[in-house]
């Protein structure tokens, strides 16, 4: 007579894989006490790997060490990107979102640092999904999630993002091929002189290549300084979307909405 097949095993396989998902949502998405330790934890850990990508450059000379590092990162990254998949109500969703992508060429560059070596200063790009992310504004900047303050830190964090992912850029193509590129010093020097229209010829890249490398420098760093002032100096809008429009910010003592008419009711917070 032939064995009855296992019923239960699947059953209590789906039960467990529902029970940990259930798990990922409550830590990355709850307001308890415990999810949002659980997140702080996860903002320190991206903070310390950050650091450790501003700084991936002068520590690849300690050859071996740097490679364990790099690989220990890595799995660290690996498992946050598991776990955020699995928190999301629809992995296809996560999977849609531009960040998401930022964040899965980061893991691949940590993966193959002696493939992809030329690709290393794309990790920093990790600064600029962690400021964009839902889980910062959640967990760190819950007080100021939606004003000025956001908007102030996500402007500063798009300039330093650029500068040292231009310094990477620089350091990794230029170092050894031109006398001026020296060392990360001497790339980030560049970059801060270039971005800033400073200019003081001292160090310049060449070639066609370096011309326009150095044009879109300063194209996209006047884009984001005009971008920070802009936060810094324009009147302060508050967030609250107009029920007929949809319109997203409105001046703090708007009755009307400037877009359609409609009568708002914005909360006074004083």
């Amino acid at each position: 007579m032939a064995a009855e097949p296992d019923t239960h095993e699947h059953p209590a396989h789906k039960r467990h894989g529902l029970e940990f998902r259930a798990r990922m949502r409550f830590l990355y998405h709850g307001n308890t006490p415990t999810a949002v330790r659980f997140r702080l934890a996860v903002v320190i850990i991206d903070l310390a790997i950050i650091a450790f990508f501003i700084v991936a450059p002068v520590l690849k000379e300690q050859g071996q060490t740097f490679y364990i590092v790099d690989y220990l990162i890595a799995a660290l990254l690996a498992v946050d990107l598991i776990a955020r998949i699995t928190a999301f109500s629809d992995w296809k969703d996560w999977f849609r979102r531009p960040i998401s992508w930022v964040d899965l060429v980061v893991l691949v560059s940590l993966l193959m640092p002696a493939w992809l070596i030329n690709l290393g200063f794309l990790r920093i790009l990790r600064l600029w999904t962690l400021l964009n992310s839902d889980l910062f504004w959640r967990t760190v900047g819950r007080k100021y999630d939606d004003t000025r303050v956001e908007e102030v830190t996500r402007a500063v964090g798009n300039l330093i993002t650029f500068v040292f992912v231009t310094t990477g850029f620089v350091y990794t193509v230029f170092m050894g091929r031109h006398e001026g590129i020296t060392g990360y010093v001497d790339a980030l020097y560049f970059t801060v002189a270039t971005l800033t229209t400073t200019g003081f010829g001292d160090i310049t890249l060449p070639g066609a290549g370096g011309r326009l490398l150095s044009i879109a420098v300063m194209l996209v760093g006047i884009t984001l300084f005009v971008r920070l002032g802009q936060s810094l100096l324009r009147p302060r809008k508050v967030s609250f979307p107009c029920p007929t429009c949809a319109l997203q910010k409105h001046d703090l003592d708007a009755v009307h909405c400037k877009a359609c008419g409609t009568i708002l009711a914005i909360p006074d917070d004083g």
